[in-house]
């Protein structure tokens, strides 16, 4: 199948991030890993993608290379229409402060800090004041999170359910184009997950933001618009409202497709 994109995907709908014939090899002659072998796949803005795979499928190489916190070894990665391979460092890290978020399975929360600096902290050490805009919108996201009786809390007063949510807030603060979320429930009991899941999707929905998001979990899969699915480094497949049940079943289809595979066979 042919699931190469451009910057508009499917729908007509401009991708928030993208790569195009990306390929990241780890190491070099007998030694080399190659983690992603020639994907191409864009990532709709306003919607919630999630990247699954088999363990060492290369899904979190992807996010990597796609948010720039990784170099490509060949091919391009955007995000809008900017390049990440054209920009030097200095350019890199503002693009990454001002319109990339991130959250991850640590919450790397500041512990002396409060609720409300944590969620604030990447406008404040970039310089920017809060117009009225900027301060309605906080204080929406704070309702949305449901953290404003916790807002004068330090992260060693929370759960790690709403540490988490505070991890969230401070991706979205500052309006990126678009938020990777690498296992973000991966360190939460399935109740705080499923929060945390649920303020992913009405971010997406509800805030009209862009939500890329790594897991090996069909259930958190399934809070996705799409899922894209990566095999020893390919894009393999794509699919559109995800349930849990299908995810899995597809998974399932690759453990059994690499069961049966002669040892040396082309993958």
């Amino acid at each position: 199948m042919n699931t190469a994109t451009t910057s508009r995907d499917r729908r007509g709908v401009p991708d928030a991030a993208r790569v195009e014939a990306a390929v990241k090899i780890y190491g070099s002659s007998d030694t080399a890993v190659t983690a992603l072998d020639g994907v191409s796949v864009g990532f709709p803005a306003g919607r919630f993608t999630a990247i699954m795979g088999p363990s060492g499928s290369g899904k979190s190489t992807l996010m990597h290379c796609a948010a720039g916190l990784d170099t490509l070894t060949s091919g391009a990665a955007y995000i809008g229409d900017t390049e990440l391979g054209s920009l030097d460092d200095r350019r890199l890290t503002l693009l990454r402060r001002d319109r990339v978020g991130f959250v991850f399975q640590a919450f790397n929360l500041v512990p002396t800090l409060t609720v409300a600096e944590n969620i604030t902290l990447p406008m404040d050490l970039a310089g920017r004041r809060f117009d009225q805009d900027g301060l309605e919108w906080t204080d929406a996201l704070i309702d949305v999170v449901g953290l404003r009786d916790r807002l004068h809390h330090r992260p060693a007063e929370l759960s790690g359910g709403q540490q988490q949510r505070v991890a969230v807030a401070r991706a979205f603060a500052g309006r990126p184009d678009v938020v990777f979320a690498d296992e973000p429930t991966g360190n939460l009991d399935s109740r705080s997950g499923q929060e945390v899941l649920g303020l992913l999707g009405r971010a997406v929905r509800e805030m009209g933001r862009t939500v890329v998001m790594v897991t090996h979990d069909p259930v958190a899969a399934a809070h996705a618009d799409e899922v894209v699915f990566l095999a020893d480094g390919r894009l393999v497949d794509r699919m559109a409202a995800p349930t849990a049940d299908k995810v899995l079943d597809r998974l399932k289809a690759f453990d059994t497709r690499s069961a049966t595979m002669p040892e040396g066979a082309p993958s």
